[in-house]
């Protein structure tokens, strides 16, 4: 029997089923080429997909075996994903319970120009995490020193935004970032950058140049005898 035309146009060393170990050559050659190379994944993701193909390969054999070997092999499946699972997830919540940084050391007590000279000259040298730290000091101190705000002992970033956003709230927005860059900065989770610190002293000045709202002031009620 004469073949077709189409099957002249197949090239005769391309089997039309190829077996397992064709089919594995044939993509390794077409992955070989430059525009796969180009898009390579990064080491992570190349270990995460060998591991799931590795999983999928495991959980594929239970057609294979009898139906108690495939139970096992599923539950030890499982048991994997969910261990991989916790090791990714779990420094994240240790993460979230850890307790929010005092903004000032226990033994500390400097003014407001004192931290602020220590920020400059940490900024001159490029320390951004340590200037924008002792930046964020000067704001609660010089607060403090206004009588903005009392002196609080053990106060936190949060707790200095919340009471300085209800005295400035066009800064509100501003504070609530820099409360949370004081704790990342604190914890590593994020370095500060030259940027960071710039605004942080530009909401150190706004601050100063503007009036804070009238703190309600509590009212003292006498009992009549």
């Amino acid at each position: 029997m004469q073949a077709g035309p189409e099957s002249r146009l197949l090239p005769s060393t391309v089997p039309l089923q190829p077996d397992d170990d064709e089919a594995r050559r044939l993509l390794q050659d077409e992955l070989a080429k430059g525009i796969y190379q180009e898009a390579e994944p990064s080491l992570l993701e190349r270990a995460w997909t060998a591991f799931l193909n590795w999983l999928g390969e495991l959980l594929g054999q239970i057609r294979s075996v009898d139906a108690g070997l495939g139970t096992i092999l599923l539950a030890v499946g499982a048991v994997v994903v969910i261990a991989v699972a916790i090791l990714l997830i779990k420094p994240r919540l240790n993460a979230r319970r850890r307790p929010e940084p005092s903004v000032f050391q226990a033994s500390a007590r400097s003014s407001a120009q004192t931290h602020r000279a220590a920020a400059d000259a940490a900024a001159r040298n490029s320390q951004w995490d340590e200037a924008l730290t002792e930046r964020f000091r000067a704001i609660t101190r010089s607060a403090e020193e206004r009588v903005i705000i009392d002196e609080q002992a053990g106060r936190t970033a949060v707790e200095v935004a919340r009471q300085l956003q209800d005295l400035f709230n066009a800064q509100s927005g501003d504070l609530d970032w820099l409360a949370l860059r004081f704790n990342e900065v604190h914890y590593g989770a994020r370095p500060a950058t030259q940027g960071d610190y710039q605004r942080t002293v530009e909401l150190d000045q706004v601050l100063l140049r503007s009036q804070p709202r009238h703190r309600a002031v509590s009212q003292q009620w006498t009992v009549p005898v």
